[in-house]
């Protein structure tokens, strides 16, 4: 049975203040402590590979103070920096004194829907998507873990408070890391991406998670109708589905699935704005958590408040400083 409190008002309560400005950042030579306040641009050996990530330090960094991280994880095509400069987290983490993080996925040639293309892509796998014959894919889960040990030997960084959040096949590869890095991640965001497969996971460690998507969201230079926010209930409860629908159930039940949650479900949020379904553990753990949120007017992007209202980018710290590891 699917329950139904009274509906709140908002996605994520109340929005934080932000500092600082939006336009195109320059980096910095380091100073001899290794980084400089603002944008940073690192590279590190990880299988033989050159990989590269950014880093903003923001001004109120103390290295006398455990600081916690937040990874952004661009899409298909994206880069590090691309999401420095577009994704809201560098403003952020000015205003909340966080240690932001942008890392480069790697280029491919790759098959995707029958078409060869030569872009950047998280390895996901299993995803929609196939290496051409001769590529290999890299382990980002091993990058993403030697991007961790560097900060903790570059900052004071917390360690308890680690998060990530992933857009589109970013998003893809925040799911990835629910599985096998959430003994490092406090809290992840799966944003317009998710699991591909749909299968039952074993994830390291049960942990509070969000997939967000918009309801005009059909993928990448897909359109389609706007989904009404009050059917949110009926498209994760209703088996057999068209496939453009179908999507959501299956997105909700290997979460439930792999992490042990109880398939029923509570629906919050405003019909005007942001819908959330929010399931809980089957045994006690505050920290075991699945939330989907349907976001209003919202097509495949990472919403900053310029190419949609909503700023993401503050919604989901508001959720995710919540938790820590154990």
């Amino acid at each position: 049975m699917i329950m139904k409190p009274p509906m709140l008002l908002l996605f994520a309560a109340t929005l934080l203040s932000l500092a600082g400005c939006k336009s195109k950042d320059s980096v910095t030579d380091p100073t001899p402590s290794g980084y400089v306040v603002g944008k940073n641009r690192f590279t590190t050996p990880v299988d033989g590979d050159t990989r590269e990530y950014y880093v903003h330090v923001p001004a109120k960094y103390n290295a006398s103070t455990a600081t916690p991280v937040v990874f952004m994880l661009h899409g298909t095509s994206g880069d590090g920096e691309k999401f420095y400069d577009i994704s809201g987290w560098k403003e952020v983490g000015e205003a909340e004194n966080i240690l932001t993080v942008y890392p480069s996925s790697w280029r491919y040639c790759i098959i995707d829907e029958g078409v060869q293309k030569t872009t950047t892509k998280w390895n996901s796998q299993p995803a929609e998507w196939q290496p051409c014959a001769g590529e290999t894919l890299r382990n980002d889960v091993k990058f993403l873990s030697t991007i961790i040990s560097e900060l903790q030997a570059k900052f004071n960084v917390d360690r308890k408070r680690i998060y990530l959040v992933g857009f589109s096949n970013g998003g893809q590869m925040a799911a990835k890391c629910t599985i096998e890095m959430s003994d490092k991640f406090a809290a992840i965001v799966e944003s317009g991406g998710s699991f591909y497969a749909d299968t039952t996971w074993v994830p390291l460690r049960k942990m509070p998670i969000t997939f967000q998507i918009g309801n005009e969201d059909y993928g990448p230079g897909n359109t389609g109708p706007a989904i009404p926010l009050s059917t949110l209930d009926t498209l994760l409860s209703t088996p057999g589905l068209p496939p453009a629908f179908s999507r959501f159930s299956k997105i909700a039940n290997v979460h439930v699935r792999s992490f042990e949650l109880n398939p029923n479900f509570t629906i919050s949020g405003d019909t005007n704005t942001v819908s959330i379904a929010t399931y809980t553990a089957l045994a006690p753990n505050p920290n075991n958590s699945f939330r989907f949120a349907l976001i209003k007017g919202l097509a495949h992007a990472y919403p900053n408040g310029t190419n949609h209202w909503l700023e993401a980018a503050e919604v989901n710290w508001a959720w995710m400083k919540n938790y820590a590891l154990p």
